[in-house]
């Protein structure tokens, strides 16, 4: 396989993540808000999820989602060590690798076990890491 392929097939796995990554936090965020309660506005509900300590720990994988769009919008060649250094961070966050912060981990894992459409965007989040 060239270079170029090669980094195309890289880039299009890595811009699949994003969007492997949203749908696993929206997942999280729709089991947290049916937890937390009754809700008023949609306005109400985006401060209760970005300022509400009961939404606080989701903050890590918000963060990572946006320093990798950040990332992805540079037009600089992706590298393979690159692509390592995401697959790395998100791995920390969900799972297998070492917990990057264990709030997180403990919590999500009481999630993924949840609901069904938190194991099914986890498992589709693998699938597309086991890619890269």
């Amino acid at each position: 396989m060239n270079e170029q392929h090669d980094n195309g097939a890289l880039r299009a796995s890595l811009e699949a993540l994003p969007r492997a990554l949203r749908t696993l936090h929206k997942a999280l965020i729709d089991l947290e808000t049916v937890y937390f309660g009754a809700l008023g506005s949609a306005l109400e509900h985006l401060q209760l999820i970005t300022h509400h300590p009961h939404f606080a720990w989701l903050q890590p994988m918000s963060a990572l989602m946006a320093a990798l769009d950040e990332a992805l919008d540079e037009p600089g060649k992706l590298t393979r060590q690159a692509a390592a250094g995401w697959r790395a961070a998100i791995e920390e966050l969900v799972g297998p690798g070492t917990p990057a912060g264990a709030p997180f981990r403990t919590k999500y894992l009481v999630l993924l076990h949840d609901s069904p459409e938190v194991a099914m965007a986890h498992g589709a989040l693998r699938r597309l890491l086991g890619r890269i």
